[in-house]
């Protein structure tokens, strides 16, 4: 077991390296490999152990940015997720007593993917393993499958491999084979690529107007990151007007482009009537608006020159323990710094995309680019463009940053949609629908990006299949689990059964005469 124990978290790390900084998705089917190997052969309950060390390695490096709220959190997110990793691992233990292993498992990988993207309190996407592979030849994959098919595929070259390794004389070319035959499938989208088909194009600009200070704290000087973005957007509207800038069709600001309600506050008010008006389109800015006493939104609000604030969308999955507190009575008992967070913010609901400047926009909000469900709905509903507002000012010094921006290009990819990324202090872009960054600015600078963009109408299969990928590979898994748990029960009751009938065979042919209780028994018994 501590062999086991430390391949697996060697393992755990070399899947970490498959991300952004290092972004070595070569490394993937190695790591998982690892996992299945160290966990093949113990039994269910044993099998978690080298299934937590996997997780350990895998969560604590690649999450390290999380630091940058504070080791505690740090420690607790990286534990509660390594903790999935450890029933995948008593899962894998499981399902390998079956021959249909690799199949099996690689389903089980992704059902738990998809577990963990979801729960508790909404779930923490970072980690799939579709997030790492953005320059690869599989990311083409991703129109067509998605990310939750596109992490299936690579978990089973994962399981293949490990069977690879395992399987002797012609079984070995079979799973030789079956990993070939994979490798093959997987690039097939080079051949046959997911063609856009835009309709028409308008210009965007995407403000980045940089955070004061260490610029790691977006409240040090709200006031002043409000004024930054109207500075930007002010010169702008200058350089358009002396014929230096295309004129935009509308401008995204990031989020937390306010951290004070816009309508309360008159001079936030004021500040943005003013960028508005200079630059003479609708602006999406981002702002927190309060919603009662106990709690706040975390709003993307379409700010037109005119007629002011319209269309709005509301973050869907704000972070808990961060922006709200899941229990807050019996958390900020136990862990008094949680009671900082004096409001909790409400979700989002909204599944229509926004109207800016006559255009159907998809909007995410910061994290909610790494859930599925948002961009889903608002894309599946007619959404031509996406838009994304985001705030790294917490993790500017860390690699978060680089790691959510390649998440926002894998999404450009899966959506088949020119996404444009407004960021306080890092990373704004500009993104191609076949992923590649059109425009970007560098962190901790002021920039305004102004790019023609496609509109685009056609929904990509990906989108189409929506949840229904995740579902069918959380019922498979159901499926393998039962033929694994009665393969292996079958041997036990068939030695049973023979057993029994051996007894009763034997009791045939010898007489063993009746005792009274009383009979044969030693002193004491």
């Amino acid at each position: 077991m501590p062999l086991r124990v430390l391949f697996a978290f060697t393992s755990g790390v070399a899947l970490s390296l498959a991300f952004e900084p290092v972004a070595l998705p070569v490394l993937i089917p190695f790591a998982v490999a690892g996992l299945v190997l160290t966990c093949r052969g113990l039994s269910a309950r044993t099998g978690w152990i080298p299934g937590l060390a996997f997780g350990v390695g895998f969560q604590f490096v690649l999450l390290y940015w999380m630091r940058a709220v504070g080791t505690d959190a740090w420690l607790a997110l990286a534990t509660g997720e390594a903790m999935f990793l450890g029933v995948l691992g008593s899962l894998v233990a499981v399902l390998t007593r079956h021959r249909w292993w690799p199949l099996w498992v690689a389903a089980a990988w992704t059902t738990v993917e998809v577990w963990r993207s979801g729960w508790p309190f909404s779930g923490m996407p970072w980690g799939r393993l579709a997030f790492a592979l953005v320059d690869t030849p599989v990311a083409g994959a991703l129109p067509w499958i998605g990310v939750v098919g596109v992490s299936f595929l690579l978990a089973l070259s994962g399981t293949l491999l490990a069977w690879t390794v395992v399987a002797r004389g012609r079984e070995r070319l079979v799973a030789a084979g079956a990993l070939a035959a994979l490798v093959v499938v997987s690039v097939i989208p080079l051949a046959v690529p997911w063609q856009p088909s835009p309709e028409s194009e308008v210009t965007v600009a995407a403000i980045q107007g940089d955070v004061p200070g260490n610029g790691d704290d977006i409240l040090y000087d709200f006031r002043q990151v409000t004024q930054n973005q109207v500075d930007v957007t002010t010169r702008l509207a200058a350089d358009v007007a002396a014929g230096r800038e295309l004129e935009p069709d509308f401008v995204v600001w990031p989020e937390n482009s306010t951290a004070i309600d816009p309508f309360r506050d008159v001079q936030t008010n004021s500040a943005i009537w003013a960028a508005s008006e200079a630059i003479g389109v609708p602006i999406l800015v981002g702002a927190i608006v309060d919603a009662g006493p106990e709690h706040v939104l975390n709003q993307g609000i379409v700010w037109d020159p005119v007629t002011g604030a319209g269309d709005r969308y509301t973050k869907r999955h704000p972070v808990a323990f961060g922006e709200y507190i899941p229990a807050r009575a019996i958390f900020t008992r136990q862990f008094g710094r949680l009671a900082e967070i004096a409001r909790d913010m409400s979700s989002g609901t909204r599944k229509e995309p926004l109207q800016v400047a006559g255009v159907p926009v998809a909007d995410a909000i910061c994290f909610d680019v790494a859930y599925d469900d948002g961009l889903f709905d608002q894309v599946s509903r007619g959404a031509q463009l996406v838009t994304v507002q985001t705030s790294n000012a917490t993790f500017i010094h860390t690699d978060q940053i680089q790691q959510q921006f390649a998440i926002t290009r894998l999404r450009a990819l899966e959506t088949g949609r020119w996404v444009v990324v407004a960021s306080t202090n890092g990373v704004t872009g500009v993104i191609a629908p076949d992923g590649s960054v059109v425009a970007s600015a560098a962190p901790r600078s002021q920039a305004a990006l102004v790019e023609r963009v496609g509109l685009d109408s056609s929904i990509t299969p990906a989108v189409r299949i929506g949840p229904w990928s995740g579902w069918f590979l959380v019922g498979l898994t159901a499926v393998g689990l039962v033929v694994a748990l009665r393969a292996s029960g079958l041997p036990y009751r068939r030695s049973r059964e023979r057993q029994q009938a051996e007894d009763g065979s034997a009791g045939s042919d010898l007489a063993v005469p009746a005792r009274s209780a009383s009979e044969g028994r030693n002193p004491g018994e």
